[in-house]
């Protein structure tokens, strides 16, 4: 079938180049990791389309900075997961936060806008809405998974909540909090209806043989948790169906470097039984017939590439045991595309029930079911249409028109 591209409705025009009537306009902005880098950069060059000579500063990646960021630190300082593990990183992150408030606090910018990492943003724009600056978060918090209340403190924090998923601006409403979906960028980036034999051949993967792709995460914490399940849980499948091909997409050369190490610690003979591919994460997802993907944005992105999927998801024990004891998550359900489905769309291994036969079964089961594999397909479909918009010009609007609305 013809790959059909996602679209958003195109503007009848550009978005306005707007007047400098003193000063360049300045923005500040912070992101963390790799999706946070990709979402900055994609509202820098927006915002460059409404204020030509404007100023951006704060903290970014590669491609904030090759947008045009000047970046005081880089996103990487701010890559950390789960509660254990911010931890030993908590000084170095108190010492970088007391510094960019300092320097945004004197630079006084247009506006502040904080890219997801709530951890860090979010403390950091209420210190700075209290100084008379107009703070955005870009990227809602999961306040569909954490307690409810939580939206209002965000409020407090935010002049402006940028979300990406339909279901989260009214639960914001509802605590008097101005939000705004401007869609998910990611589903811009995907075709409704793709083909794998062009990943397939890009990949040099057969077109005849069924293929299974292994996401295990883009974290070495995230690597060293499931890495060594995905493995093992892939050899099982090879053995029930030896013809299968395993893709495992690397997100950097030091996951690489950790993922062999894992493979050496458990006897396996890696370029015998997988291939692994340096970067290539969405040409893996569409090569695929079947993926097996740590839960987070890589399931989203499983799902708007329309393939059925097994998601694993695996904390540091004293992380889990502390969200577990206090109650903090008011959600059964880990992975998008079951929260955005409201039922179990897809099957989650959590925690100490992610095992490798636990996986290779799921795994397993998915490839004989061919009518539930296809049931599948059409229910992430109609997901995706859900999600597509135009997230950098839909972010970039409503900055400016907070911007725009008078002084701060």
């Amino acid at each position: 079938m013809a790959q059909q591209e996602a679209r958003s409705p195109a503007p009848a025009q550009p978005p306005p180049v707007l007047s400098q009537s003193t000063e360049p306009r300045t923005f500040a902005l912070v992101a963390g990791e790799a999706s946070g880098d990709q979402l900055g950069a994609g509202l820098i060059v927006a915002l460059r389309a409404r204020y030509p000579d404007a100023r951006f500063v704060g903290i970014g990646g590669a491609r904030m900075v090759a947008a045009g960021l000047q970046a005081w630190y880089p996103a990487e300082k701010l890559a950390v997961m789960g509660l254990v593990e911010v931890l030993r990183h908590l000084p170095q992150l108190l010492r970088i936060r007391a510094d960019v408030l300092r320097r945004v606090s004197a630079l006084r910018p247009d506006a502040f806008i904080g890219i997801d990492a709530p951890d860090f943003n979010l403390p950091l724009e209420r210190k700075l809405k209290a100084r008379g600056l107009r703070t955005v978060h870009y990227v809602s918090p999961s306040v569909w998974a954490w307690r409810e209340q939580r939206a209002a403190k965000i409020g407090r924090s935010a002049d402006l909540v940028l979300c990406l998923f339909p279901m989260e601006p009214p639960i914001y409403a509802r605590h008097g909090v101005d939000a705004r979906f401007v869609g998910h960028p990611l589903a811009d980036r995907f075709a409704l209806v793709s083909d794998r034999a062009p990943a397939r051949a890009l990949l040099q993967l057969s077109t005849d043989a069924p293929v299974l792709a292994l996401l295990p995460g883009s974290r070495l914490g995230e690597i060293r948790r499931l890495g060594a399940d995905f493995l093992q849980a892939a050899r099982r499948c090879r053995q029930a169906i030896p013809e299968l091909q395993v893709v495992v997409p690397m997100a950097t050369p030091a996951c690489r470097a950790a993922f062999e190490q894992i493979a050496d610690g458990l006897g396996l003979d890696l370029a015998a039984s997988v291939q692994l591919v340096d970067g290539h994460a969405h040409e893996c997802l569409l090569a695929a017939d079947i993926v097996l993907v740590a839960s987070g944005t890589a399931a989203l992105e499983t799902m708007l590439a329309k393939r059925p999927m097994v998601v694993a998801y695996k904390v540091a024990a004293v992380t889990y045991a502390i969200v577990t004891w206090f109650k903090l998550m008011r959600t059964t359900r880990y992975s998008l595309p079951n929260v955005l489905a409201g039922r179990d769309l897809v099957p989650e291994i959590l925690q100490d029930a992610c095992t490798p036969p636990a996986l290779a079964d799921a795994l397993l089961a998915l490839y004989a079911d061919s009518p539930a594999r296809v049931a599948l397909v059409a229910e992430f479909e109609r997901l995706h249409r859900l999600l597509i918009g135009d997230a950098d010009r839909g972010a970039a609007a409503a900055i400016s028109e907070l911007v725009e609305g008078g002084s701060a």
